[in-house]
């Protein structure tokens, strides 16, 4: 029964690698028609590639607006959606230090960015908002090749 079953392996096996041979095309040339839209997907591909890859976010000194610190939970989600909600623009993390949450926003570079969005948060959260220094995501600066 053994010797029956490698025997029909051995010849299934054979068969399947038996091809004769290959067909041959008169033709030795292939045409490809390319829609010139795909090198603009391409180049648009690469520069967002650019923008969020792990390399291109440098960090270094810079200032966050310390938003709150508190013991709820619930709270200190409620600013964070406040936050996305009038300052999309601002990026907001939220840090668990037990036993506090404290929610911190923004990247800036400069103090005086910095002051310009605090005047502007503390008509939504009247408990104050606080500038601290800070390491931060800076975003690279386009050479003068790039913007030509």
């Amino acid at each position: 029964m053994k010797s029956s079953l490698f025997l029909a392996a051995l010849f299934v096996s054979a068969v399947s690698f038996g091809q004769a041979d290959p067909i041959i095309n008169d033709s030795s040339s292939v045409t490809v028609h390319k829609d010139p839209r795909i090198d603009l997907l391409v180049k648009k591909q690469i520069q967002i590639n650019e923008v969020t890859t792990r390399e291109s976010r440098k960090s270094g000194k810079g200032f966050r607006l310390m938003i709150i610190s508190t013991s709820n939970r619930d709270e200190a989600i409620a600013a964070k959606t406040k936050v996305y909600t009038y300052f999309p623009e601002l990026k907001a993390y939220l840090w668990h230090q037990s036993p506090y949450y404290k929610l911190k926003a923004g990247n800036f570079k400069d103090r005086k960015e910095a002051e310009e969005y605090q005047a502007r948060l503390k008509n939504y959260f009247p408990k104050g908002v606080f500038i601290m220094n800070d390491i931060v995501e800076l975003k690279p600066e386009k050479s003068k090749e790039e913007n030509l």
